[in-house]
């Protein structure tokens, strides 16, 4: 089949978009407003932008008014918010923290989730989640839309302090994926979980490069002073 987005319709029942970009890692993303107000929502447009400094975006599309959403509006003002890894064992809490709700309504609570205290940021982590980035806020992209829900805000920041749970560290100092089991987007309904890994490794001998895959910043000074 070929089509033109906005051009050449599809001709399926559902618009095959989102299920050509899989998997999509999720960002669950806790802010606080300006009058204390805690809000907790994922996102399935969210990725790393760079390791040295740690960045990291998620994109957030309208709500159903054609309305920015509380987590970008938060994230603004605040200049803050956290990123919580999404896990298969807390995926009906995900899906709940997902509604359209007033600012005022805790997800935390909805979802009977715990709170932890983040120690550089303003809001809360989600305690069960075996990691956490807390984020400093850079800037927001906006990229208008088709449609009340079209227009998109892109919201970057920088990652400040990592939390990671003992429990999820292999015996070498590896994060332990499949132990961990997060979730992905899919697209419709689906989701998806990691429960198998495999490894390459690039062929040569280009350790700098290597470091940068690796997401290691001293390996990569390493290297580059080295040569």
């Amino acid at each position: 089949m070929y089509y033109e987005p906005g051009n050449i319709p599809h001709g399926l029942k559902h618009d095959p978009f989102k299920s050509c970009v899989v998997p999509r890692p999720i960002g669950w993303i806790s802010t606080v407003d300006a009058d204390g107000n805690h809000n907790l929502a994922p996102y399935s447009q969210f990725q790393n932008v760079t390791f040295n400094p740690p960045i990291v975006m998620f994109a957030s599309n309208q709500d159903s008014r054609g309305g920015r959403k509380d987590s970008v509006r938060n994230a603004e003002q605040v200049g803050e918010f956290v990123w919580n890894m999404a896990t298969w064992d807390l995926r009906e809490a995900v899906n709940i923290s997902a509604q359209e709700l007033p600012p005022e309504v805790d997800e935390f609570e909805l979802a009977g989730l715990e709170k932890a205290p983040s120690r550089l940021v303003k809001p809360m982590r989600v305690k069960r989640s075996p990691i956490q980035f807390e984020c400093k806020y850079l800037n927001t992209l906006r990229f208008p839309g088709n449609g009340p829900m079209g227009s998109a805000d892109v919201v970057f920041g920088k990652v400040v302090a990592i939390h990671i749970a003992d429990e999820v560290l292999d015996a070498d100092g590896l994060v332990d994926i499949v132990k961990v089991r997060p979730i992905a987007r899919m697209g419709y309904f689906e989701y998806t979980s990691v429960d198998s890994k495999f490894s390459m490794v690039i062929p040569g001998d280009q350790r700098a490069l290597l470091g940068g895959l690796e997401g290691s910043p001293d390996k990569v000074s390493m290297e580059l002073n080295k040569s």
